[in-house]
């Protein structure tokens, strides 16, 4: 039987704990059949953007992100909006993000927060790019901004996804893909999370790991990285009961139609 061949959607491989052995973990992830990768580009400040497009341009099968999180609500000043410009239109963005609101983190900066959305919502709106969602204790907001700025007519992605069954199927409706981290793997806690997973349609999730936060058993308390993005896989396929083999077609299928990239045949 052939390796299963999969996608990891949202891996940070540009942050420094990646700088000692970044390659090594790229070769892992080959070797583990995970095939393509989305890196963020956005978090720890504007470098990480171009270090993410940097990244895509020197490996065929690396896809990348640029855009604003919310925990840079407060510094994102016109600087920010200059450089996101600058890059989006590079044929390696494949999508806007992380963008979102994060209340658990950032209760006192909500207006910030909603205007950055807002705005780089409508930038992918000028640009026809997807946008990737981090939203955090503030599902009823996100409902509502994502409703008025037409965020359907784009798209995207629930990344990290910890939410309700309510909000992940209204999410659907408006034209969302729901993504599973490591989280989903773990023993405590996520009984809810898991029945979400087993009640959505396969054509309607994604798989990440969102390296290196969230390592999956056995390497929980560990860094994460692309490779372990099969324990996800095998998660889902666990509680769906069907193949790993299955859901590593559907939700590859899911990501390449997306992000609007190529089939790949290998990380070099």
């Amino acid at each position: 039987m052939s390796q299963p061949i999969l996608i990891d959607t949202h891996a940070h491989l540009t942050f420094s704990d990646f700088d000692g052995d970044r390659e090594a973990v790229l070769t892992r992830a080959h070797e583990a059949g995970v095939h393509s990768l989305i890196v963020i580009g956005s978090g720890h400040g504007l470098e990480i953007n171009r270090k993410a497009l940097d990244l895509a341009e020197r490996q065929k099968n690396i896809w990348a992100t640029v855009g604003i999180h919310p925990h840079e609500a407060q510094e994102a000043d016109e600087t920010y909006w200059e450089a996101l410009h600058s890059l989006i239109s590079h044929e390696k963005i494949v999508a806007m993000g992380e963008m979102g609101l994060d209340y658990y983190y950032g209760k006192e900066n909500k207006p910030q927060q909603q205007t950055l959305l807002r705005r780089q919502i409508r930038m992918a709106h000028e640009s026809k790019l997807p946008i990737v969602i981090h939203c955090r204790d503030a599902e009823k907001d996100m409902q509502q901004i994502l409703k008025e700025e037409g965020a359907e007519k784009v798209g995207g992605i629930l990344h990290c996804f910890t939410g309700t069954r309510a909000f992940a199927e209204a999410m659907i409706e408006e034209n969302f893909l729901i993504s599973f981290s490591g989280i989903i793997t773990f023993d405590k806690k996520v009984h809810d999370l898991q029945e979400t997973a087993k009640a959505l349609p396969l054509e309607k999730i994604l798989v990440e790991t969102d390296c290196p936060y969230l390592a999956p058993p056995p390497f929980r308390g560990k860094r994460n990285e692309p490779a372990y993005v099969v324990k996800i896989a095998e998660k889902i396929a666990l509680l769906k009961n069907v193949s790993l083999e299955e859901v590593a077609q559907q939700t590859t299928q899911n990501a390449y139609k997306l992000f609007r990239i190529p089939s790949a045949s290998a990380i070099t």
